[in-house]
């Protein structure tokens, strides 16, 4: 797996992975800084023209003193790895770093290994509680 910046033919695969409509997930990659995880490939498959599986992405912007992680989605492993790129941006630029996960996502435990903590509540999305994560 490696990761790298997300271009607009990756909005299917993004858009598969988050149930969303891929116009979203188009829109997602031109308005914020979008990275993706993709599989390891062969030079088989680059010259059948196959493209590369997404196994996650991660979405973020800065405004003020935070980076905001606006959607990270994807396996274990992939997010893991995923959310280097928004620590390591608000590292150099000695902001924080936040997210928002809903309170029974998987992630959670991987947010926790890479040094987030609990903030309290966030809003409600579609009915749906979530959980504020600072860094």
């Amino acid at each position: 797996m490696h990761l790298r910046d997300a271009v607009e033919r990756d909005a299917d695969w993004m858009a598969e992975l988050t149930g969303r409509p891929t116009d979203v997930t188009r829109n997602l990659v031109h308005d914020r800084t979008v990275q993706v995880a993709v599989a390891d490939h062969t030079a088989d498959q680059d010259e059948a023209g196959e493209d590369e599986p997404v196994r996650g992405f991660v979405a973020y912007d800065a405004r003020r003193e935070t980076v905001h992680v606006t959607q990270i989605q994807g396996t274990a492993e992939a997010c893991r790895r995923l959310l280097d790129a928004p620590l390591e941006f608000a590292r150099q630029e000695e902001m924080s770093v936040e997210l928002l996960l809903a309170v029974d996502d998987e992630l959670r435990e991987v947010v926790k290994s890479k040094g987030f903590e609990e903030a309290g509540e966030g809003p409600r999305f579609e009915g749906t509680r979530t959980i504020r994560y600072r860094r």
